[in-house]
This record gives C-alpha cells, structure tokens and sequence, in this order.
C-alpha cells in the first residue's frame, strides 16, 4: 500500500531479488477516503536459489 510510485518501486524490488519468484502482480486499487494511496496484490514464491 502506497504512492503509485511506491508500489511501482517495491514491485521492481521483488522482481529483481534473486530468491523470491514473482508468478502474478494485481492492478491498483484506490484506497477508500483517499485519491493519492493505492494498494496492489502479489502473489510470490520462494525461488529455489542454491548457492554452493
């Protein structure tokens, strides 16, 4: 839950972290009460990453 662009930075984040696999990303929601914050879903899985 934030700013457009705080959602629109977090996703990248979880995009790019080496063991977390993003499988689907929501559109925005406005939040009730407020013009300027929004939420968004994401549905993740922890990637098999092994680092020898």
């Amino acid at each position: 839950m934030g700013t457009k662009n705080d959602i629109a930075w977090f996703q990248k984040i979880l995009q790019r972290h080496p063991k977390i696999e993003v499988m689907e990303l929501s559109e925005l929601y406005s939040n009730k009460g407020t013009s300027k914050y929004y939420r968004a879903y994401a549905e993740i899985e922890k990637s098999n990453v092994n680092k020898k």
